[in-house]
């Protein structure tokens, strides 16, 4: 599974950019939105706790996380998100879903066809891809001097995670589902830091391209990404880590 991990860590090279920041926020501020519609107190709201905690480990200001809370508690929240998952083939029948919160499905479902056809790929029935993936809560903790192996280990294992995969920078903690939370919240506890924290689509296998497809492949993703009606995407294509920048 360290594709995943992989991915991550592109996924988080890519967001230090002001612009892609602002993007990620102005989607978990959705996020928010949407759950807080079922209580603004994340104490007993525990979907918004989950939420607030995937914008913290994005980094998003606690402002923006308190004005998204305010704004869906507001009398004037009057705009309705309708949660819509769609699954496709993108070049070479790489697996692909993507989950969305929109307004308008009609858009929504025209835009991502058009991004699938666009980059060699299809839009697909519900069903056709998420076979090939498992639903999991996914945490991803900085590696630290401090955090070694075994420590970490003996932590999630307490906490009730499933497993832990380690890479040099990070480990990526698993759970099923209906723990993911009580997990999280443990972790939260022992202070430990997270770069990423949500329930994901997990493949069970991955593929590799060959670099013209990757590249192709990377497009789409970054065209989809980029598209405001959609809040996550997941696939099981092995992608290439990126060089640091810094």
């Amino acid at each position: 599974m360290s594709g995943h991990s992989k991915w991550a860590n592109i996924k988080n090279k890519k967001a230090k950019t002001d612009a892609v920041r602002g993007k990620i926020f102005t989607k978990i501020g959705k996020e928010i939105a949407v759950a807080a519609k079922g209580g603004a107190d994340p104490a007993t709201n525990s979907k918004l706790a989950d939420v607030i905690a995937k914008a913290k480990a994005a980094n998003m200001p606690n402002d923006n996380i308190a004005r998204a809370i305010k704004k869906a508690a507001g009398e004037g929240s009057s705009v309705n998100y309708e949660t819509l998952t769609y699954e496709g083939y993108g070049i070479a029948g790489s697996a692909v879903i993507v989950k969305t919160l929109t307004d308008n499905k009609n858009r929504t479902v025209g835009d991502v066809r058009h991004i699938f056809d666009k980059y060699g790929g299809s839009l697909g029935n519900s069903g056709s891809v998420s076979y090939m993936f498992e639903q999991k809560g996914v945490i991803v903790a900085e590696r630290t001097l401090e955090l070694d192996e075994d420590t970490m280990m003996e932590i999630a294992l307490e906490a009730g995670a499933d497993d832990v995969l380690s890479d040099d920078d990070c480990y990526t903690v698993y759970t099923a589902p209906g723990v993911f939370s009580d997990v999280r919240k443990f972790l939260e506890n022992k202070g430990i830091n997270f770069i990423e924290a949500d329930i994901e689509m997990v493949p069970n296998d991955y593929i590799t391209l060959d670099e013209k497809q990757t590249e192709t492949f990377m497009k789409m993703i970054d065209a989809l990404e980029d598209n405001d009606d959609v809040q996550s995407i997941y696939h099981n294509v092995n992608l290439p880590e990126e060089e640091d920048e810094d």
